[in-house]
């Protein structure tokens, strides 16, 4: 063991849920995880900087089109089959200046000939965050991830109930109890201010996605497109 950490991350209302898991070693039992809320993201650029967290899967768009859609996202929708509407095509990179969503529609539209949705604009603040953190460099240990990828990959089936529901709860925490065992005592609890429960298991499955990078076992989807700024636009599952 390395005493290491890795990080999972997903955006919630307060900021973002991460969770943290033992870098490599045995499968972690549901005790070894870490689940809290931050405001932002300066305490997993301090842990990824002093190297007490290996790497972190985030579930936001890095990498950003100029125009057209990404390879990555085109994937995606096709291996997660039933759930491929919860891949919504990442922003072109002119949008992020927008302020309204009706400014975000028209620069899009003059940018790739289409608006954006309106769930696309609500995640545009948090785009906006790790855009303008994000490096070549670090996106070497801070990287995107898909919550609906990875429980295809970690289930080997995509997943096929809302995980918003109680059946698609159950289906997410079925198939997490291979890696972290029984996640559902952990989930018993009211989860974080600002945060719901789905988002809690959706950044467990980062949790579970940044262990297998760690391990040199990751899937990654893109084909080694690179934006304007060199990020590469790549889905790690």
């Amino acid at each position: 063991m390395t005493g290491q950490v890795v990080g999972g991350l997903d955006g919630c209302t307060a900021g973002w849920v991460l969770v943290t898991a033992p870098a490599d070693g045995p499968v972690p039992g549901a005790g070894a995880l870490d689940v809290t809320v931050i405001h932002d993201l300066e305490p997993v650029l301090v842990a990824l900087e002093s190297r007490r967290m290996a790497v972190a899967a985030i579930d936001i768009p890095i990498g950003l089109p100029s125009h057209g859609p990404r390879a990555c996202d085109s994937e995606a929708r096709r291996l997660i089959g039933p759930r491929r509407s919860s891949v919504f095509p990442a922003p072109v990179r002119a949008v992020l200046g927008a302020r309204t969503y009706g400014e975000a529609c028209e620069l899009s539209r003059r940018a790739c000939g289409r608006g954006v949705s309106k769930q696309l604009f609500n995640i545009l603040p948090k785009v906006r965050e790790v855009d303008g953190l994000q490096s070549r460099r670090l996106q070497a240990c801070l990287f995107e991830m898909h919550p609906e990828l990875s429980f295809t990959v970690l289930a080997g089936t995509p997943m096929q109930s809302n995980k918003r529901t109680a059946d698609g709860r159950a289906e997410r925490m079925s198939a997490l109890g291979s890696s972290f065992g029984d996640v559902e005592r952990l989930l018993l609890d009211p989860p974080p201010a600002g945060a719901k429960r789905d988002d809690v298991l959706d950044a467990m499955v980062g949790a579970w996605t940044a262990r297998r990078h760690v391990a040199g076992a990751h899937l990654a989807l893109g084909g080694g497109e690179v934006d304007e700024r060199g990020l590469r636009m790549e889905i790690v599952a």
